[in-house]
Parts: C-alpha cells; sequence; structure tokens
C-alpha cells in the first residue's frame, strides 16, 4: 500500500463479484469513496480489516491487480448560491456544459433535522393544480408522493409544480431520465425564464442505475443548505422513487442479501423514511417539501415501493385518466393530504372546506349514478345533473392542465354548483350559500 494527500492506494483485490470487490484495507471509513481500476466505488461494508467496495457502472472486466485508490471521504457537493440554474449528475459534476461550482464541500446525506428544532408545517404552498389546491392542499415541510402508471405525464405534472409553486428554490432529483425527459425539464425551466431558481440533479437512463442512488441525498443536502442557512422555502421533486427502489434492490441482490416483498431489500422502508424525513419547516422560516413520483406497476397499490412509502409521507396524489373527458386528472377519492387542515378555511377562503366537500360528495354521487347506469337502473333527475356536473368538475377543475389561483377555483365550484344544482342539494352553511352563490 502507498499513501499520497488522504489516499490510500491498494493493488490487491481478494474476491469479485457481478457488483462489489473486496480486500484488506485499514483506517477506511464506511460510505467513503474510491475508484477501482479507474472506476467509481463506495464503501459498503467493513469487517475488520475486509473492505467491501460496491462499483458503480459493474465489476466486468477488472483484473485482481487493479488499483484501488481510496479517497478519504464519503460523497461531497460543493453549497453555494451558485448551484442556481444549474443541472448536474449523481456526483454533483456540472452536465449543463458551465464551470464547475465553488462553495463549502459537504458530506451528502446527513441525519434528518431533530424533531427538536422543527416547527408545526403552517404555510400553504400553492401549486396552481386545483386537484391539488383545492382538494389536496400541500403545506410547507409536507412530504407527498404522486402514485401514477408509467405512462401518465408525471414529469410534466412536476414541471408544471415547479413553475407555479410560490417558492424560493426547486430542486429537481431526476432518477432513469430518459434523455427526452431530461431535455424537456430543460428546455422548459429554460423557456419559463425559471431558471434562476431551479437546481437539477439528473441520472439518465444512459448511467449506470446504482448511480440514481446518490440523487436524492445530493437534491437534499442541497436543499437542507438552503432552508436552514439562507430560510429559503424550498420545494424538493424527486422523479421516479420506483426506479430509485429498483436500484437499491440491485445492489442488495448483488450482494446476495436475502430480498424481502416483491424482491426488494428488507431495508426498504428505512432508506425511503431516510430521505422523505428530511422534510421539514423550521421556526426561522425555511422549510424543505418534498414532491416525489413513486410509478406503479399496473396500478398495483399493495407493491412494497407505494406500501412503504404510505406509510412514511402524509397523504398521496393519484393521477388518473378520466375517461369521460380523455384527460389526466388528480383523482380526489384516493388522493389525500394529511396535513391540508392546517391551512384550508385558514390561509384560503373561509368557503374553501366546504366547497371542497360539497364538490366531492357530488362527484361521488356521480359515481354511483354511473354504476347504477351500467347495471341497467333508470336515472333520476338528479342523477342525471350530477354526472353533468362530475364531467364539468373534471374538466375545469381536476385536469392536471389548470392552472389558476385558488380563488378563482372556488369561484369555479360556486359556478358548477349554481349550473347544475338548487342551494337545498349543496349542504353548504346558508350565511356562505347567500354571499357565494352565483347570480344568475
Amino acid at each position: 500500500m502507498e499513501t499520497s494527500a488522504f489516499q490510500k492506494i491498494y493493488t490487491k483485490i481478494t474476491q469479485i463479484t457481478k457488483a462489489t470487490c473486496s480486500l484488506k484495507a485499514e483506517g477506511i471509513g464506511y460510505e467513503e469513496i474510491a475508484t477501482v481500476n479507474g472506476r467509481l466505488a463506495q464503501v459498503v461494508k467493513i469487517n475488520g480489516d475486509d473492505v467491501t467496495l460496491q462499483i458503480f457502472s459493474g465489476t466486468e472486466g477488472i483484473p485482481t491487480n487493479a488499483e484501488v485508490v481510496f479517497m478519504g471521504k464519503a460523497p461531497t457537493i460543493k453549497l453555494s448560491d451558485d448551484l442556481a440554474g444549474r443541472f448536474f449528475n449523481a456526483y454533483g459534476d456540472p452536465i449543463d456544459g458551465g464551470p464547475e461550482v465553488d462553495g463549502k464541500e459537504v458530506e451528502i446525506g446527513g441525519p434528518s433535522v431533530n424533531p427538536v428544532r422543527r416547527k408545526q408545517p403552517s404555510e400553504l404552498i400553492p401549486t396552481g393544480i386545483a386537484g391539488i389546491d383545492l382538494n389536496n392542499t400541500l403545506v410547507t415541510g409536507q412530504k407527498i408522493p404522486f402514485f401514477a402508471d408509467p405512462d401518465q405525464p408525471f414529469n410534466q405534472v412536476m414541471a408544471m409544480v415547479a413553475l407555479r409553486a410560490k417558492a424560493d428554490k426547486i430542486i429537481l432529483g431526476g432518477m432513469g431520465l430518459s434523455n427526452d425527459d431530461y431535455l424537456f425539464f430543460k428546455n422548459v425551466f429554460d423557456n419559463a425564464g425559471a431558471l434562476d431558481r431551479i437546481i437539477s440533479f439528473i441520472n439518465t437512463t444512459e448511467n449506470p442505475p446504482v448511480e440514481r442512488l446518490l440523487i436524492p441525498d445530493m437534491a437534499l443536502t442541497t436543499a437542507e443548505y438552503f432552508a436552514h442557512e439562507k430560510h429559503q422555502k424550498v420545494l424538493v421533486l424527486l422523479t421516479d422513487m420506483t426506479l430509485y427502489a429498483d436500484a437499491l434492490s440491485i445492489v442488495s441482490n448483488r450482494m446476495d442479501q436475502i430480498p424481502s416483498k416483491d424482491s426488494m431489500p428488507g431495508s426498504l422502508y428505512s432508506d425511503l423514511a431516510k430521505l422523505y424525513e428530511k422534510a421539514v419547516q423550521f421556526p426561522e422560516g425555511g422549510s424543505i417539501t418534498i414532491i416525489a413520483v413513486t410509478t406503479l406497476s399496473g396500478g398495483d397499490i399493495t407493491h412494497a415501493i407505494p406500501d412503504n412509502t404510505g406509510y412514511i409521507t402524509e397523504g398521496q396524489l393519484f393521477l388518473r385518466r378520466d375517461t369521460d373527458i380523455g384527460k389526466v386528472i388528480v383523482d380526489p377519492f384516493r388522493s389525500l393530504s394529511r396535513l391540508k387542515q392546517l391551512v384550508i378555511g385558514k390561509q384560503t377562503r373561509e368557503d374553501h372546506p366546504q366547497v371542497m366537500n360539497s364538490a366531492i360528495r357530488l362527484f361521488a354521487d356521480a359515481a354511483n349514478a354511473k354504476t347504477k347506469l351500467e347495471n341497467g337502473f333508470d336515472l333520476n333527475d338528479y342523477d342525471e345533473r350530477t354526472l353533468n356536473f362530475a364531467k364539468d368538475y373534471s374538466r375545469e377543475l381536476l385536469a392536471i392542465d389548470i392552472n389558476v389561483d385558488i380563488d378563482s377555483m372556488l369561484d369555479t365550484g360556486w359556478k358548477l354548483f349554481g349550473e347544475h344544482f338548487n342551494k337545498t342539494e349543496l349542504g353548504i352553511k346558508d350565511e356562505l350559500v347567500a354571499k357565494y352563490w352565483p347570480e344568475k
């Protein structure tokens, strides 16, 4: 072994598997970064002086006398205001042709914030999407996933949320993006002139899948810098967490760990929780809010990835294609924000909770009418009106391409009530009806 500044160099590998190699080495730290034959690797196991390294791009063609160089540190990122508007890879290197960023070097993936330092989330984050703002309002410091089928336009929804959300910084962590998706995000942010508040960490399908494991930590460590040190409202968008979990399972399988449900590693819950628990509202005003996409295979909500995610997060946003209007909507029945009651009717208009509840109840009545129709029963006048209301409600409020402020959403709700129902059918308090019922 020879050493140069902080680096230790070895040339004798004792064992090589599909993804890992092992050797005898001293004074090595867990999660330390190394290169093996010039390929990037990370320490995943230490037993006495037996060290196992995971090689990100796989071990094919690596000889037993390959040079192993330990860097003396875990993966880091340089943090400064210069990150804004830039695109980086999983290692924090620029991929947009711009210069290297100078700043304070920080190890990624530190612990989440001590609960004592947290404040109850209480500030509304408007996104302009009525299926979210009206029915499943988001709050700063919340963690919530989008559950969507792989063929749904969830990256478009993510980009819309990024552009509309009232946040100081938006950090995108893209895992397993196709090149088209990467260029889509780049162009959308560029054209909207919003690049100055967006920071992106991107792993595409052309990069090794295992590199995806670094992306959320890169994004969240950056978020902590802006939220904690700069007291900014930071929104972190992670897409797609299913591909992140798949990368976890690749690693655990290659390390011969016994898989758990759906061939996922037994550590899946804690691996996901470690990321999602970084969502926080600080008393001094900064916050980290996490919105993540979890794609479902065949709509299966019981799969280990969405199942574990649901235990950790504060609700979920469920995208589905509405066949009646041919658009993707935020499904009001399967979506839920567990923190919305902290802001609706308090930071939004007084009629918000009642308009939300009445609209969803009438939408449910329409679903019942549809079932009657499918089973060959006759519909009454009220059933017909609920079906017409449901189409308008989906088209004018639930569809993800609606971009309006919350007051306009509420006004649209009242307009639809007025078009399809009489005042007594709403079940809304008389004083609110008197104040907001649309004049014919």
